[in-house]
């Protein structure tokens, strides 16, 4: 067992089974509840487009937040997909940060300081470990697209995230150890690239970033009802 397979996110219970209606606004979806066929009005916190996952029927988990006074007590967890469960949380690509420090799988994360959502720039990041020079800094995607056992990131243009890898890109040109870490939420990926048949800019940005220094690590997790389990580091597709 390689040391990222003992990293594992367990879902919030109880969990709800129900199936996928239509996504209603940006962060509200419409389901039906699996068993009792009542309409349930969902939250997600995924802001991408969710390409080839959002068809009607498909089967969705859901978890209950414990707080009482959210106006949409269900979070959107995961879909299924022929079989598949994909992961769509995108809270999940920061938690597993912490939990690869945690569990020193990283040479370089090992005996160092962790703090979360820091600034650089105009960019908020969402690690940065260590202090001074010696800083470590540390960018989080979540991945849901796939394509012929290809695992793409973006699936929307993303202005954010380009500018991520432009604030990256920065840190590295003045000496900073970087990382960019790609947490793809299915099992079927075989390989990882930058979509710039979706966004181009960032594409370019993506392979600049690699050439320059930034780390790149996609790490492919299994998804099931349970929740999330690190499998290893996919190999980046370089044509």
């Amino acid at each position: 067992m390689n040391k990222f397979q003992e990293v594992e996110i367990i879902f919030p219970k109880p969990l709800t089974r129900a199936f996928f209606i239509q996504r209603k606004k940006r962060f509200i979806i419409e389901a039906i509840h699996k068993l009792s066929g009542k309409k349930l009005w969902v939250h997600t916190n995924n802001t991408g487009s969710m390409l080839g996952l959002l068809k009607q029927n498909r089967e969705i988990l859901i978890s209950k937040s414990k707080n009482k006074k959210r106006k949409l007590p269900y979070t959107l967890e995961a879909i299924n997909i022929g079989g598949l469960w994909v992961g769509v949380n995108t809270s999940y690509p920061n938690k597993i940060l912490k939990l690869l420090w945690e569990k020193k799988c990283l040479d370089e994360w090992k005996d160092i300081s962790f703090q979360p959502e820091v600034f650089s720039g105009k960019s908020r990041l969402d690690a940065c470990l260590g202090s001074g020079k010696d800083k470590i800094w540390i960018e989080a995607k979540n991945v849901t697209l796939v394509e012929d056992e290809v695992a793409y990131f973006p699936d929307a243009p993303t202005l954010r995230g380009a500018n991520h890898l432009r604030e990256l890109i920065s840190l590295c040109q003045k000496g900073f150890k970087t990382y960019c870490i790609f947490l793809i939420q299915r099992s079927d990926a075989k390989c990882f690239s930058p979509a710039d048949f979706i966004d181009s800019e960032y594409a370019k940005l993506f392979w600049q970033a690699v050439k320059i220094g930034v780390k790149v690590i996609p790490l492919k997790a299994k998804i099931s009802p349970r929740g999330l389990t690190l499998i290893n580091v996919l190999k980046i597709m370089t044509s």
